[in-house]
């Protein structure tokens, strides 16, 4: 089923973030030129650039968050991830004379930096109405697909499950985000095992409710795990409280994630996954392969017996 991986759509504005936690995350150029994200510092002092990660009680935090004072009003975007974050800030209705209706801002923010977007005098003795919707893009918008190996499946080596939905059928995956998913009919509680290594950037595991509802769209349990190609895993719909990694955690190709599960927008256990990229102010999945009997590259398909070499 499609999962929505921002609920990006805010009229209410969040409290400024509390204390973070640091964890230090390296950026660097490859020999090809390419960015590389890793927890292990770059082989060449000089070609790279360290960042913190923050994040208040393993909570991803990307926000656009309003502050007031007694002159001003100004919108803040705040980037906690691990990762590049686009966020593009819409002006639905505006009750300042210096922000018009559908005025559009733009930023671009680094791993663990907060910018302001818009800043505004507030009239004296008045309080002006402002209402917005945002959205955000997480992962670097340099990222280019460059997986060493094809992806791992991401259950246990031996088994056989189906595909129920993969390209070009788009029953439910009716967005860029979604459009090369893969959903795997994986039983409520199989274990998940990682495809590729990575770092983890933001996790959910309270959630215990899923049907075939919209309404269910935020309720899904997940993982996202940054490569070093600056794509993003995403491994959702995950059984509640089954989750064994934590933000800022390396994992290796393989690794046990967490058991499958029912949650979020679904008609049925499975596995939603997907790997996607930055494409500029939206996320998009990007085709992949994965790995068959030594390593040769099996394209999913829908209907098609999927098994873990």
């Amino acid at each position: 089923m499609r999962v929505p991986r921002r609920a990006l759509a805010l009229l209410v504005f969040a409290l400024p973030g509390t204390m973070l936690m640091a964890q230090t995350v390296y950026k660097y150029r490859d020999a090809n030129g390419q960015w590389v994200f890793t927890d292990q510092a770059s082989p060449s002092a000089e070609s790279g650039e360290s960042f913190s990660l923050g994040h208040a009680d393993n909570t991803l935090h990307v926000s656009v968050d309003r502050e007031d004072d007694a002159q001003s009003m100004q919108l803040i975007a705040v980037n906690d991830c691990l990762c590049v974050a686009t966020f593009q800030v819409s002006i639905v209705h505006s009750g300042f004379d210096t922000i018009a209706d559908g005025s559009r801002y733009q930023a671009t923010l680094q791993p663990g930096t907060r910018q302001t977007v818009l800043r505004a005098t507030r009239p004296v003795g008045e309080d002006p109405a402002l209402r917005i919707a945002w959205k955000a893009a997480l992962g670097s918008p340099d990222a280019v697909h460059t997986p060493a190996l094809p992806y791992r499946v991401p259950f246990g080596v031996g088994s056989t499950f189906q595909i129920s939905q993969a390209y070009p059928v788009r029953i439910t995956h009716t967005t860029a985000e979604s459009q090369y998913a893969v959903d795997i009919a994986l039983p409520d509680g199989t274990p998940v095992y990682a495809a590729r290594e990575g770092i983890v950037m933001n996790t959910r595991h309270d959630s215990y409710r899923g049907a075939p509802s919209p309404v269910m769209l935020d309720q899904a349990n997940f993982i996202e795990i940054l490569h070093s190609d600056g794509t993003i895993a995403l491994y959702a719909h995950l059984h509640w409280d089954s989750i064994r990694v934590r933000m800022g955690e390396h994992v290796a190709r393989g690794q046990y994630l967490a058991d499958s599960g029912n949650t979020g927008f679904t008609s049925g256990p499975h596995l939603h996954f997907a790997v996607l990229r930055n494409a500029g102010f939206e996320d998009v999945s990007i085709p992949i392969q994965f790995a068959g009997i030594a390593n040769v590259p099996v394209s999913p398909v829908t209907q098609m017996q999927l098994t873990a070499y």
